[in-house]
């Protein structure tokens, strides 16, 4: 049985990431700070239109998997890339950070995924995403031993989108727990908590998920509040462990018993991209949880991690996070 931290499982996107003003995305009818799932033909337009841009492989889970691996930790991945030119790229990336990637190559169309993300002066990212092979991800290419040989299991909600992808992750779930490991999820965008409310609740409540990831609009979108507390109680109730991000200022982490921990923003000298945050947040954490840390370094190892990503353009780590760790004392060299 292979023996991993954490299994990622998502879509398996390349990222192609230029800056852009706020009337460009006015002109072109693209929502700021939202993921906007497009067809061929407008990825192909929007491509046409932007300007000089910076190709790199990402996807939310894909971004996650890559963080633990710079941390030191064992990593695997479930995602879907066709047999062309930007397959070939994501699959090489994903390899070369040290992440094991064995979901086969889907032959002919449709293409890899990719996603047109324009960066604003002030940092926000706004993705326009063709989701392309990914959504032929199925049951077919959950790897048991990988699932049943990883302590946690984490998925993105982006992913709950294709049928076949959530056969494939609820399958995974179940070989999961049956070998006593636990899983756990982004709620990954507030417009995708919209479409899949009940869902994402059911799959809290039944138990399906043991740990779950939200920034502070999305926790609030899944309770229907506008009151954080309110959806941090309901969080308690509803999770063994929930994680609430708040940008610049820090981080919670609820645990099943109502109880909580804070964690304060690592500083940040320039903020030149925020694609990727919470992302790197959901692997230092992961990272941590898995090491046997308690919630405080587990959260500040997220917090470490996401503050050092969004310094750089793209969406995962150009330096080592397992020696920025170290540096910062909370990982022993």
């Amino acid at each position: 049985m292979s023996h991993y931290d954490v299994l990622c499982i998502g879509n398996a996107i390349v990222d192609i990431i230029a800056r852009a003003e706020d009337d460009f995305l006015r002109e072109n009818g693209i929502i700021r700070g939202a993921m906007n799932l497009i067809d061929m033909e407008r990825a192909e337009l929007l491509y046409e239109r932007m300007g000089p841009a910076v190709e790199t492989s990402g996807g939310s889970a894909g971004n996650t998997a890559a963080g633990v691996a710079s941390l030191g930790g064992s990593a695997a991945f479930f995602g879907k890339v066709a047999d062309d030119g930007l397959g070939r790229i994501y699959r090489h990336d994903i390899r070369a950070q040290g992440v094991a990637f064995d979901t086969p190559e889907l032959t002919g169309t449709p293409p890899t995924a990719r996603s047109m993300i324009f960066v604003t002066p002030d940092g926000e990212r706004s993705m326009n995403t063709y989701l392309g092979a990914c959504v032929e991800l199925g049951p077919e290419d959950v790897e048991e031993d990988k699932a049943a040989g990883s302590k946690v299991t984490y998925f993105e909600g982006y992913l709950w989108d294709p049928p076949r992808a959530k056969t494939a992750i609820r399958d995974t779930a179940k070989i999961a727990h049956a070998h006593g490991n636990e899983v756990a999820m982004s709620l990954s965008d507030p417009f995708c908590v919209d479409r899949y409310r009940d869902e994402f609740l059911d799959l809290m409540r039944s138990g399906t998920v043991d740990i779950v990831f939200a920034n502070e609009d999305e926790a609030k979108s899944l309770y229907q509040t506008a009151d954080l507390e309110t959806a941090r109680e309901a969080l308690a109730k509803d999770c063994k462990i929930a994680i609430v991000t708040r940008s610049e200022k820090g981080s919670m982490i609820i645990n099943g018993g109502g109880a909580h921990t804070r964690i304060e923003a690592d500083p940040v000298d320039k903020l030149v991209d925020t694609t990727g945050a919470g992302d790197l947040y959901a692997a230092g954490f992961l990272y941590g949880y898995t090491a046997g840390m308690d919630m405080g370094n587990c959260g500040r190892l997220g917090s470490l991690a996401a503050g050092i990503v969004i310094q750089q353009i793209g969406p995962r780590p150009q330096v080592s996070l397992r020696q920025a760790a170290i540096d910062a004392g909370l990982i022993r060299g």
